[in-house]
């Protein structure tokens, strides 16, 4: 009867997180310990749990919805054949037990179900999409910040500061336009940011774009080609 007890208090109080996080969109640990009156070491047990369940991505010092968009099919995705093309050559690359930065979109959405074969990777992300994609099969580490709901990733001043902590073998990063000048960008700024810092902190750099993002300018420049970085496309038929 105790453990029958016992189980039905931590469904009522994963329940409540799950209520909790629903309505704000993300939760802290250190505030879940308190408002429940539970441990600290007691929340990170549900969380992580519930991230077993794929009710939430656990993030530093807390959690978040996990994205809508990883219950899309992949293939509505638009140039969907180009960009998995693009996700099977960067799993050529990588080896197994690398270290990796990814950043948002939908071309590393694709890498990251690319790389779910491979062995003992750790992936650093400011991607709900895929720190979702792949938590289940490697150590990954959601970078917490300010969340961007329409496209899934994380930023500003805490992202910042928390990816400074890291290093990594790689940077694999979905950009918006690789111009003829070899001028790399992205749409969104607060993202442009992230980028550059992932570049700066990663020993190589796989640019991932398809041939539409090639010759083209985005509207946040993020850094120029040099020799550590590497651009990935399609063939053009």
């Amino acid at each position: 009867m105790t453990g029958e007890n016992g189980r039905l208090k931590i469904n009522l109080r994963r329940n409540k997180i799950l209520d909790i996080l629903h309505k704000e969109k993300k939760v802290y640990i250190a505030e879940l310990s308190q408002t429940l009156g539970a441990s600290l070491v007691t929340i990170r047990s549900d969380l992580d749990a519930l991230e077993r369940d794929g009710k939430l991505v656990r993030m530093a010092g807390g959690a978040v919805l996990p994205s809508g968009g990883n219950h899309s099919p992949r293939h509505s995705i638009a140039n969907y054949e180009q960009k998995r093309e693009i996700a099977e050559t960067v799993a050529q690359t990588i080896q197994d037990g690398d270290t990796l930065f990814i950043n948002s979109g939908t071309t590393t959405l694709l890498v990251a179900d690319a790389l779910k074969n491979k062995k003992n990777l750790s992936v650093v992300t400011n991607s709900l999409s895929v720190a979702s994609a792949l938590g289940s099969s490697f150590r990954v580490i959601l970078l917490g910040g300010l969340i961007n709901a329409q496209y899934n990733f994380t930023y500003g001043a805490d992202t910042q500061e928390y990816l400074n902590r890291f290093s990594a073998d790689w940077a694999i990063l979905s950009v918006d336009g690789v111009s003829d000048q070899g001028e790399i960008s992205t749409c969104h700024a607060e993202e442009a940011i992230v980028d550059r810092l992932m570049i700066t902190r990663a020993k190589k750099v796989l640019i991932v774009a398809d041939e539409t993002k090639i010759g083209r300018t985005g509207f946040s420049y993020v850094c120029h080609c040099d020799d550590k970085i590497k651009i990935l496309t399609n063939k053009k038929s």
